[in-house]
């Protein structure tokens, strides 16, 4: 036996949680009761803030909390379920299908996130997203804290030990996040619904993928200030072909990320991981309006230390979430 194999073997074993809903999470071979929704209302509020800022992924504050492979699992079943109602050959057998599907999602943690996620992103876009534009530098020094305490998370989530294929990977996704992150910003003042279409497909795949921002693809497609001004005006069909857009990306790529995770999950996370690190590239501080990098200037205490003060607030999310788990294990 050599070495690594030692290392594997003395590793728990991973149910599979396409088989099983409890699997991705200790505590979770029980069905939540209600009474943890404030709780995960919480989680989802945090993913929700996350998605409202250009530079940071909801995928991201997913992992830090916990949610991640959960939600995943969540979305492709009901993705399944979707599917199965489509395509089944008889439509008692579709439905029967989809039921079933319907059945393993755990909506006692489901439905108390989306609500906060919803809830807090709507009112991040007429918050944080403000900010952001009023005080840039110190805005974007607390995420970029923030986001570079959360590298460890996926790298923790290797099953086994780091691999030279794992670095090639690992550099591969920074490389591709550090470019989208470049990407100038376009200007769009009367999309057309088909592109407004297009640019949630895409958006959406952001929000799942740790390291991506949906917000900052919306950006560079020149979306993201006509859906600001769609949501304000209540635009009803621009929003509603945004969220169908959005609903037909997720389905087209969900499942092959629910695959990923638990069949090439070492892999996958090491990505995940270049993914996090490239992004840091759209949250460094001194940027001109174009994105440009410029050297830091002016007071650098002040982004330094709210720097340090966005990885102790990840570092000190990371710990709890550990001890969490560690609770629902030996409860």
């Amino acid at each position: 036996m050599t070495a690594d194999d030692a290392h594997r073997a003395s590793l728990p074993t991973r149910p599979d949680p396409a088989a099983d809903p409890g699997a991705a999470d200790p505590a979770a071979g029980r069905r939540r009761s209600w009474s943890h929704a404030p709780l995960d209302a919480l989680r989802g509020g945090l993913i929700g803030a996350a998605e409202s800022v250009p530079g940071i992924s909801g995928g991201t504050i997913a992992l830090v909390v916990g949610l991640y492979d959960r939600l995943v699992d969540a979305a492709g079943h009901v993705v399944h379920a979707a599917r199965a109602l489509v395509t089944g050959v008889t439509r008692r057998e579709g439905t029967g299908e989809a039921v079933a599907a319907l059945r393993r999602v755990d909506w006692r943690l489901l439905v108390p996130v989306l609500v906060g996620m919803v809830v807090v992103l709507l009112v991040s876009l007429r918050t944080i997203a403000p900010l952001l534009e009023s005080h840039p530098v110190p805005t974007r020094s607390v995420f970029l804290g923030m986001i570079a305490a959360s590298v460890v998370v996926p790298l923790q989530m290797m099953p086994r030990r780091f691999r030279a294929l794992d670095a090639v990977l690992l550099v591969v996704g920074a490389g591709v996040a550090f470019v989208l992150a470049g990407l100038a910003p376009a200007e769009v003042a009367n999309p057309s619904l088909w592109y407004v279409f297009l640019g949630a497909a895409l958006a959406i795949n952001a929000l799942v993928l740790p390291g991506v921002s949906g917000s900052a693809l919306l950006v560079v497609l020149g979306l993201y200030v006509p859906v600001q001004a769609a949501l304000d005006d209540r635009d009803l069909a621009f929003v509603g072909v945004f969220m169908l857009g959005a609903a037909v990306g997720l389905a087209s790529f969900v499942k092959l990320l629910q695959w990923l995770l638990h069949q090439r999950r070492q892999g996958t996370m090491a990505v995940l991981a270049g993914l996090m690190i490239g992004s840091l590239r759209a949250l460094w501080p001194w940027q001109d309006e174009e994105r440009g990098l410029l050297a830091p200037s002016g007071d650098l205490l002040g982004p330094v230390l709210l720097a340090v003060a966005g990885a102790a607030v990840v570092l000190v999310l990371v710990v709890w979430e550990r001890r969490r788990i560690a609770r629902a294990e030996t409860s």
